[in-house]
């Protein structure tokens, strides 16, 4: 049987890594990994996680399974954390998963359970992973505008009218945040005509949040989340803990599901709940564990807020430096849209024959389509960048 398997596309990241860790050069910078480093290259344990991973080897008694959608306490504590009061809490149903992509892919798996021919809308560009999953589920799918690649922004007016077809019974998978690749985000005006949209429409939103406090901060990033949960019957939110608490390996994510009446919860919650024990039973704790430890602890939350702020100007602080650096190499402010992106990563408009020069010229290690991870830089690797890019682009 295993002799009919054919070989699976390699992933692109991955075999960037691989690149550059065989690259000898001293100078190579990685802005290709998604994952938040520090001035020293590394990618640390905030200190509140590591508070409550001490408290919680002290005190836990057991390794049991958790219910089939993990511990409630988690589930309360990130509604609270990504909605706030937006939504009566007896709306939301919730179920903990491996990860923001165990998220987002349970939120497919029930989309297609409830509505088998739906149509699933996508940015161009968007995360891989979600064109991956989508196709692996044999689900439909139309991608919309997105990305102005001229002038390195959202193109609005384009986006809207390539959603002009999406009938009821779609689902539009938005980024709440942080959009990724490109970086650049929705306002909050044109997310309120989103949502005018949408419920003109009947489609269903499918909302991605990997990275909240990365960008504006903990509120300001889930504003048009917020705004549609508030103002449409039903809303399908995939988040990630692995950015925000740096909890990466311990596959932190969340699926929260949105009815239109509190009394239909009920049901979309033993929904959520089927779908986990189909595909893995009792989601993954530690990570789950540790997260609401954090948020519900005073003295731990005001600490993880203290270095998740610090995170996030650590990246502004990059953003303008090397939007500066390139001002002053260019001559020009074509590359000004790199202090204006929010999140870990910027997508510059290069062509892949730039970005591979860049590589082969300056040992910089940014994925084809030309997003880097700003998070992989320091202030002493910025105006190496700058040259690169001034030099090649």
């Amino acid at each position: 049987m295993l002799t009919n398997l054919k070989p699976q596309p390699a992933d692109k990241i991955l075999e960037l890594m691989q690149l550059y860790r065989d690259d000898p050069r001293e100078t190579k910078i990685d802005l290709g990994v998604g994952v938040y480093k520090n001035a020293k290259g590394e990618t640390p344990v905030m200190r509140a996680i590591k508070a409550a991973e001490k408290q919680l080897w002290e005190s836990e008694t057991t390794k049991a399974y958790t219910g089939l959608a993990g511990d409630p306490a988690f589930a309360g504590a990130m509604r609270k954390l990504v909605l706030n009061d937006a939504v009566d809490g007896a709306r939301v149903a919730a179920a903990a998963t491996p990860g923001g992509t165990g998220a987002v892919r349970q939120a497919l798996e029930l989309i297609r359970l409830a509505s088998p021919d739906a149509r699933v809308w996508v940015s161009n560009p968007t995360w891989p992973n979600h064109l991956s999953i989508i196709r692996f589920l044999g689900m439909p799918m139309t991608e919309y505008p997105y990305f102005d690649n001229a002038t390195c922004t959202v193109d609005f007016d384009a986006m809207m009218d390539g959603l002009k077809d999406v009938k009821a019974g779609d689902a539009v998978l938005l980024h709440a945040c942080c959009h990724n690749p490109t970086g650049a985000n929705l306002t909050l005006e044109q997310w309120q005509v989103l949502s005018a949209f949408l419920a003109k429409t009947g489609a269903m939103p499918l909302v991605d949040i990997a990275y909240q406090g990365f960008g504006d901060g903990l509120e300001a990033d889930a504003a048009g989340l917020r705004h549609l949960a508030a103002t449409l019957p039903e809303t399908i939110i995939a988040a990630s803990c692995s950015k925000n608490f740096g909890v990466y390996r311990e596959r932190t994510g969340i699926l929260m599901a949105i009815s239109d009446q509190a009394s239909g919860t009920a049901v979309t919650q033993g929904n959520l709940n089927y779908l986990n024990r189909q595909n893995f039973s009792f989601p993954p704790d530690h990570g789950a564990r540790l997260v609401t430890m954090v948020l519900e602890d005073a003295t731990l939350r005001a600490d993880w807020m203290d270095e998740l702020e610090s995170v996030r100007q650590n990246m502004l602080s990059l953003r303008t430096q090397l939007a500066e650096e390139l001002r002053q190499r260019t001559n020009s402010g074509r590359f000004d849209f790199i202090a204006q992106h929010r999140g870990m990563f910027s997508r510059i408009g290069a062509t892949p024959e730039q970005v591979q020069k860049m590589r082969d010229d300056f040992g910089i290690y940014m994925v084809g389509d030309s997003r880097m991870n700003i998070a992989g830089l320091n202030s002493a690797s910025v105006p190496v960048l700058a040259q690169a890019i001034a030099a090649t682009c």
